[in-house]
């Protein structure tokens, strides 16, 4: 469907026109229309598939049909400063013909940037784009007024209670007015997301697109391989030219940074990304590598989610991910925008189990790739348990028979005393120890 047969205004036409956007993904399809009409929505699609332009459009479209005020309309939560910042970006886009103002609230920066923010509030936006933690933060001082809005989004909302928002997130559902229309945004749908829709939203609309399951353009493969021979592996990847454009996902920090030296002494264009560099430093790494001064990015899972990167070649997963739902979300950094891409995964003996949960997850076998003839010869692929991963691990401690009781029971049944525990002598204390 194209963005003209739905029920935007010509200003919003007009921007996506000049953005070159024609064709509506399937998301956005189904959920503008419902966001015009005033419902309240939950909604889940799988990343990559267009999300944010499925809210921000009709909002964009419904404020520019209010009273212009110096009050906050809408309010968007994230998880992310990262987050927050891209969709302030994509909503100077999406807004360029209509007089709509945002503001991006988000934490990891320095005092200057507080000190902004609190400025830019008093002064007042139409929306609020902010991570819950640092919205909360400048409510607490007073000048925040959120009691005329009415539009509030939660995107990324798996993510947000993953990270332990949950509260956060009704402090500040609680300050805002009942009558207002809330839209739920989310990869994935367990238990404590629809409980969260049922305390929040008022008889939603759903929307299910495609859920948990990596966009059928994504070309995946696993190589089964011991431990010690990932990095060799990693790099003839790279010698073999998918050395552009890659995302490489490992499960710890320190791993990270290990891995990124070796691929600088590999004459490689690496960078890092994880949660020990600051804001600054992590802005500095994304311009990098938006701007291909940067070919490979090596990251923890805090670039697996709502992250916007166009033109991913390839993403590899160094380390099988702990959940079936971070894979689809980490390949799904790939062949966005109905492009193609390559997803890879490394899978260790310790990690076949874990994989192969993953495959049951998305109900289908990835394609196992053969090892190069110089790395050598794998591990078979024995992914024999169908449990999960991670449960029932530790065997129970086996209960000895026949322990002999260490205190003389009050009276014996056979007529022998039972072995008493020997009383303790009195230590005698003289003082304290000369030092």
């Amino acid at each position: 469907m194209r963005f003209d047969e739905l029920s935007l205004s010509d200003d919003i036409l007009d921007a996506l026109d000049a953005m070159n956007f024609e064709e509506c993904t399937p998301i956005q399809e189904q959920s503008i229309d419902l966001i015009l009409e005033g419902r309240d929505l939950i909604a889940c699609a799988q990343t990559g598939t267009g999300k944010t332009a499925a809210y921000l459009l009709p909002v964009i479209d419904l404020l520019a049909d209010t009273e212009a005020t110096p009050k906050v309309k809408c309010v968007i939560m994230v998880p992310t400063h990262e987050l927050a910042q891209q969709i302030d970006r994509q909503m100077e886009g999406f807004s360029y013909y209509i007089p709509v103002s945002s503001l991006a609230i988000h934490g990891g920066n320095d005092g200057k940037e507080f000190a902004r923010q609190q400025h830019a509030l008093r002064q007042g936006a139409d929306m609020v784009i902010a991570t819950p933690g640092r919205l909360l933060a400048h409510m607490k001082m007073g000048y925040v007024d959120l009691s005329e809005v009415q539009y509030f989004i939660l995107d990324e909302a798996d993510r947000m209670l993953d990270m332990g928002f949950s509260e956060d997130i009704m402090r500040i559902v609680a300050e805002l007015p009942k009558k207002r229309q809330t839209l739920m945004f989310s990869a994935t749908m367990p238990k404590k997301i629809q409980q969260l829709a049922a305390t929040i939203l008022t008889d939603p609309a759903e929307v299910k697109i495609a859920v948990s399951k990596p966009a059928e353009k994504i070309d995946q493969s696993a190589y089964i391989c011991y431990e010690g021979q990932k990095e060799a592996l990693l790099k003839h990847l790279f010698e073999q030219g998918h050395n552009k454009r890659v995302i490489v996902f490992s499960s710890s920090k320190q791993k990270v940074k290990e891995l990124t030296q070796a691929m600088r002494k590999a004459h490689w264009k690496a960078a890092e990304m994880h949660s020990d560099l600051d804001q600054k430093a992590r802005e500095e790494v994304m311009l990098g590598f938006r701007a291909a001064r940067i070919d490979i990015l090596i990251a923890t899972d805090i670039l697996a989610r709502g992250i916007d990167i166009d033109d991913i070649a390839m993403v590899v997963n160094y380390d099988v991910p702990r959940e079936a739902e971070d894979y689809v979300h980490r390949v799904g950094r790939t062949a966005r925008a109905n492009t193609d891409g390559m997803a890879v995964t490394f899978v260790s003996e310790r990690d076949q189990q874990r994989f192969g949960f993953i495959e049951n997850f998305l109900g289908t076998e990835v394609r196992k790739a053969e090892l190069p003839a110089e790395i050598g010869k794998g591990p078979e692929y024995k992914p024999e348990s169908k449990e999960r991963p991670g449960k029932n691990r530790r065997p129970k401690r086996p209960v000895k028979k026949n322990k002999p009781s260490a205190i003389k029971s009050e009276q014996p049944t056979d007529g022998a005393e039972t072995e008493s525990k020997p009383k303790r002598k009195k230590r005698r204390w003289y003082g304290p120890r000369n030092k």
